[in-house]
């Protein structure tokens, strides 16, 4: 599915393509309770796209994270950046075999308020450098517009022989 918008009056419409939760699973080795992205939307090649992640109640790691005081954890947030930065530059190879996608670094961290279960997390990722099989992107963390994560996250992939 592909999504038109304009970038002005004098501007030429853009196309920014997404994917659902089957494109990313055909991207990542991530399966549940690890995958933290549920869809890919306004892609830009692996210039920029953003990923969403709907935060329910019933996930794992609010059960001890905390009890009665539910918070998604740090850490899984940025995992969620990584994982949408990932699910771009699989994409961005365009060959026919899957790749695997390393974390490789998390530069920059900073967390601004907690993500609860209902929120609607945006992984706002724009890429920063790429060389050869690897990828640095920064990523803002979103829920309703507010800022609530930031980081720069860096990815390599390697070929599945």
């Amino acid at each position: 599915m592909n999504e038109t918008t304009s970038l002005g009056t004098n501007a030429a419409p853009k196309v920014l393509a997404s994917a659902d939760i089957q494109k990313v699973l055909s991207c990542l080795p991530h399966r549940y309770p690890i995958l933290m992205v549920d869809r890919v939307e306004q892609i830009d090649g692996d210039l920029s796209c953003v990923g969403i992640k709907n935060v329910t109640a019933n996930e794992p790691h609010f059960l001890g994270h905390f009890p009665g005081n539910p918070v998604m954890p740090g850490v899984l947030i940025i995992e969620g950046m990584a994982q949408t930065a990932g699910v771009v530059c699989v994409l961005g190879k365009s060959q026919e075999k899957p790749s695997l996608v390393y974390f490789m670094t998390i530069d920059e961290a900073k967390f601004r308020r907690p993500v609860v279960p209902g929120d609607v997390l945006e992984y706002h990722m724009t890429r920063l450098n790429r060389r050869r099989n690897m990828w640095w992107y920064r990523g803002e963390a979103k829920v309703r517009g507010e800022l609530v994560a930031e980081a720069k996250v860096g990815a390599m992939i390697v070929e599945n022989s």
